[in-house]
Formats: C-alpha cells, structure tokens, sequence
C-alpha cells in the first residue's frame, strides 16, 4: 500500500460506494443554476437555523427540508445586491454573491425555494450547511439522509482529497490527450495534484521532514506537467516546500527551492510572488 493510501484509503474506498449526485449546479452562460449552495448559514443565519432544526428535525436526524423565499436586501451594508433566504420569518443564509448579482428579482419580490438543511454538532457548537433549489418542478438534490455533504474539517478535507484523487483516475483511465496530460504530472506513481492534503497533513502533525520529500515529488510532477504545456508549475508545492524549509532553519535550501521554481517558469511568467520572495531573501 502506498504513502497516500496509508493516509487516505478508507476515505477514498468510502468514497468510491458513494453514487453519483442526481444533478450538478452548473451553471451555463447567463443561466441560473438550479441548486446552488447558501452562504451565511454557519454566521448569520445559524441562530435562525438552530431555532429550525429544533421545530422541523424533532428526531435530532441533523438533516431537513423546508419552504423559503428570497428576497433582495437593499440595505444590506456589505452587498446592496445580497439576496436573503429567509424560512418562517428568519434569514438562513444567502444566495452567493455571483448569482445575487444576476439573478432575475426585482427589490420588494419574492419567490419561494426548496431547502435542504444538513446540520452536525461538533466541538466548536453547530455546523449548518444548506441548499437552495431554483429550477423547476421537483427538487433534485445532490445529498439525501442517506448520502449526507462533509461538515467537518476533517471530512471535507477528506472529501475533497478524494474528489482530486477521483479526477485523477478517471482523467489517467479516460485514454487521448487528456490522459497524457495527466501522465505528464505523475511522479514516482504519484500526480501531483493527489498530494495536497497529504502534505497539509504531514504539517499539522509535524513530520515536516515527510512533508518535504512529498512536496519534492509533487513539484517534479508540476514541473514536468507544466513544461509540457509551456506554462509555470502550480505554485503550491514550492510554497510548501520553502515553508518547510524556513520553519526547519534552512535558509539555503528555502533559496534553492524558490530558485528552482523561478527557473522552471517560462520568461513571461516569471514575475510571480515567489520570486519575490526569494528577492526579499536575497536582498
């Protein structure tokens, strides 16, 4: 078993029985999706939500669904276009801010939505996330009581390693230009994409030296992967790996490693914030 499956199997194994959402929120050119995802309902609206959840969830099941409206708030100090979603009186979250903008609701209308409302107690008090469906006709939901969204850090962390190691996959597996795209990012078995959380993880728990040799492999895969299609590696890796570097005291090898993205940069990208980093270190 290898180093991401030794951190990652059991979420990806998890992951991989889980069937497939029954819509996307995707969103066309001057169209309005039909689910979209609240913001707001773990600040604004979370005294609204917890309020909700006593009255519509009496079996304490963290998972509910419910009639609202939206409606624009004018007065709103942080965004004069924010729309509201608002349930029996109170305001659950809001429609994100892209779509508040282009929404078709004039101020002073109202129109009623379908909610989905899945909550989770953790240590840090009530976690609420929600969904609203626009389309028409009957809600198709991405989640179910069944199949419920990650809420907490770790599971969302875990989530979405699995969706990159997902992609990954499928994009390796699917044949043509893709595939040798993706090829051309792998290093010693491994894409460099699929490390992003592993390294996050090694950081917290403080095997920085772990850490380092996973974010060396990742940055000969950017590396390789960016070459190929005469663009900059993604920068995330040397940024990991130069961090890593300065928390271990080694300023030389924090240099080398900022020189070496700089130098794997094609000329017109070589302007970037970790050059000037390693200016500022050099200077």
């Amino acid at each position: 078993m290898g180093f991401l499956q030794r951190l990652f199997g059991r979420a990806d194994a998890s992951n991989a029985k889980r069937p497939e959402p029954k819509s996307a929120a995707v969103i066309r050119s001057g169209m309005t999706p039909d689910l979209v995802k609240l913001a707001g309902t773990t600040t604004s609206g979370k005294a609204a939500i917890t309020a909700l959840a006593a009255r519509l969830d009496p079996t304490d099941d963290g998972h509910f669904e419910c009639r609202g409206v939206i409606q624009r708030e004018p007065n709103n100090p942080a965004d004069p276009a924010a729309v509201a979603v608002v349930v029996e009186g109170e305001r659950v979250g809001y429609l994100p801010g892209y779509l508040a903008k282009t929404i078709d609701l004039p101020t002073g209308a109202a129109r009623v939505v379908h909610l989905q409302v899945f909550t989770q107690l953790l240590e840090r008090g009530l976690r609420a996330e929600a969904w609203a469906w626009l389309g028409k006709g009957r809600a198709q939901w991405e989640w179910s009581a069944q199949r419920r969204p990650p809420l907490s850090t770790d599971a969302k962390r875990l989530a979405e390693h699995s969706e990159r190691d997902k992609m990954v996959k499928e994009a390796l597996s699917s044949g043509g230009e893709r595939a040798e795209q993706f090829r051309a990012g792998m290093s010693d078995g491994i894409h460099y994409l699929q490390t992003v959380e592993p390294i996050k993880q090694l950081k917290r728990e403080g095997r920085l030296e772990e850490a380092l040799k996973l974010c060396y492999l990742a940055i000969e895969g950017a590396e390789q992967a960016a070459k190929r299609e005469k663009l900059q590696p993604a920068p995330f890796y040397t940024e990991q790996a130069a961090i890593v570097h300065r928390k271990l005291g080694q300023r030389d090898k924090e240099i080398a490693v900022l020189r070496r993205y700089v130098a794997a940069c094609p000329p017109r990208y070589r302007d970037n914030a970790l050059k000037a980093r390693l200016d500022k270190l050099l200077n």
